[in-house]
């Protein structure tokens, strides 16, 4: 699926599927990255959802944000987990879809390099 949109539509690929590469109004200077990843169409990633996707948001103050969505009854999947690259929580929307925040450490894909898309 990644050759397909590389191929057909210039994505540049890796092994996870392409990062984009924008920059924030406030930060202009500074590099940001938003990521497309495929999954094989029998993966499990996506559950409990029972849909064929799932969304990704960029978020600031992960912790914060969880804190007040579990105050309002919104279902929170697991724990936050922690990588160099970031930090992410998965929650579930009222219509069943599964949706992972992400609170990104830009500096990170900055500094690995690589092609990204524009």
């Amino acid at each position: 699926m990644r050759d397909w949109y590389s191929t057909h539509l210039g994505l540049k690929t890796n092994e996870y599927g392409s990062s984009f590469e924008f920059r924030e109004a406030g930060k202009p200077d500074q590099p940001a990255y938003l990521q497309w990843s495929p999954f094989a169409q029998d993966t499990k990633y996506f559950e409990p959802s029972q849909k064929p996707f799932m969304i990704n948001y960029r978020v600031e103050g992960l912790e914060q944000l969880v804190e007040e969505m579990r105050a309002a009854g919104v279902t929170i999947c697991d724990d936050i987990e922690t990588y160099d690259y970031g930090k992410f929580v998965h929650i579930m929307d009222p219509e069943g879809n599964k949706i992972e925040l992400w609170e990104p450490v830009d500096q990170v894909f900055t500094d690995m390099g690589g092609e990204t898309t524009k």
